[in-house]
């Protein structure tokens, strides 16, 4: 009778994760040489700040900035403290970028579905728009967009391509609402039209489940989508509308998109819905194509194949990419500084040219950036694991 012996080493008993005494010893020693390395950095800071006669804190918020900004979501003025000259810059950062993560998803979804189109023209038009785009350099594509909205007619030529909408070197000038009691029941109703859609589509889907019938959608949908906020307004009166109107040398009225924030907005949404058209075409590559057959062979059209079969399986594949390319629309925002858009980065740069607090500074906005990263990420897995759970019913 012969016997085998195993030719492992065994754990080292009363050890952490399985680790062997070697690999302890080698953690130990690196974690005291990142300790060691922090200890050396925060100690040449410090005696760096001291001799230039500052004190590391954060006391320098409170003091009155003197930073002019240009545009600002709040009230702001230079005699206002660096908290609140910070507290514009982060919102400036957090406009720009919530409308180009709305307005790049949906132009990158229809450039994907553009890409796999039957038609070669179109899909050599945007084959090659995508090529140009993702092979372009960021900084190059924004400092060509702020040159050519800064060659734009002046004032007094703007042009109008809609009613009530200008376009001129001071920037984009569009309407906008006012807000009175009539606006308010505006949105109100069209909050409770997305809300009763939404009701809608989930009681059908269950419908569909339980009894493999599922009825209409669309036109119970855009009744309410139209209907609610008509009430509101038969209710409250329409809302008043400021629109902008040519007085002198500039436009009263209305709202006025700088030519940094258009030009930072466009070269944004340009840059990251190309990356956004190519996940969206392989993540529909990525479904069988016998999908597309056996929906073929049930009657479907074309349109309800992709919106009901295809796409909610290439969901899986498009969101872990997507959710990355949010978070660099967001970092890539920090880029406003080279065309003068007062953003987080450009007013913290500023913030540290005048106080010296560059470490503060510094720490501040990468903590924003890092928060509103997780915060991103949370919500795109939360979506994440909720289509998952819906393809494992």
């Amino acid at each position: 009778m012969s016997s085998t012996t195993s030719s492992a080493m065994p754990a080292a008993k009363g050890l952490p994760f399985g680790m062997t005494p070697r690999g302890l010893a080698i953690q130990a020693a690196l974690l005291a040489a990142v300790v060691a390395l922090g200890m050396w950095f925060w100690s040449n800071a410090e005696a760096n700040m001291a001799a230039r006669g500052l004190q590391f804190g954060y006391a320098f918020l409170y003091r009155s900035a003197g930073i002019p900004i240009g545009e600002s979501v709040i009230a702001y003025t230079p005699s206002d403290s660096y908290r609140q000259a910070l507290t514009v810059g982060l919102l400036n950062t957090l406009r720009v970028a919530i409308l180009g993560i709305i307005i790049c998803t949906v132009l990158g979804i229809l450039l994907g579905l553009a890409r796999l189109s039957t038609n070669p023209l179109l899909r050599s038009l945007v084959g090659g728009y995508i090529e140009v785009v993702r092979n372009t350099p960021l900084v190059l594509q924004l400092v060509f967009w702020h040159a050519v909205l800064l060659q734009m007619p002046p004032v007094r030529q703007a042009l109008s391509p809609l009613p009530g909408v200008f376009l001129s070197q001071r920037g984009l000038k569009i309407p906008v609402f006012l807000a009175d009691p009539a606006l308010f029941a505006l949105l109100l109703g069209l909050a409770a039209a997305l809300i009763g859609w939404w009701l809608l589509l989930r009681r059908e889907a269950a419908r569909q489940i339980a009894t493999g019938d599922r009825r209409p959608t669309i036109l119970p949908g855009l009744a309410m989508l139209f209907g609610l906020p008509g009430l509101g307004m038969l209710l409250a009166g329409a809302p008043t509308v400021e629109w902008p109107a040519l007085a002198g040398f500039n436009f009263e009225g209305g709202v006025t998109l700088s030519p940094e924030f258009f030009a930072l907005l466009i070269g944004l949404v340009i840059y990251t819905s190309a990356f956004i058209a190519e996940i969206v075409r392989s993540g529909i590559q990525s479904v069988h194509k016998g999908q597309w057959e056996a929906a073929r062979a049930l009657g479907l059209p074309p349109g309800r194949i992709m919106r009901l079969i295809i796409l909610p399986q290439a969901l899986r594949v498009i969101i872990p990419p997507l959710t990355s390319q949010y978070l660099n629309l967001t970092k890539n925002s920090s880029l406003a500084v080279v065309i003068g858009y007062p953003d987080l980065v450009s007013v913290a740069n500023t913030s540290i040219n005048q106080t010296g607090q560059a470490i503060e500074v510094i720490t501040i906005f990468m903590a924003v950036y890092l928060i509103i990263s997780l915060i991103t990420s949370a919500l795109m897995n939360w979506y994440n694991a909720r289509v998952a759970l819906l393809k494992e019913r």
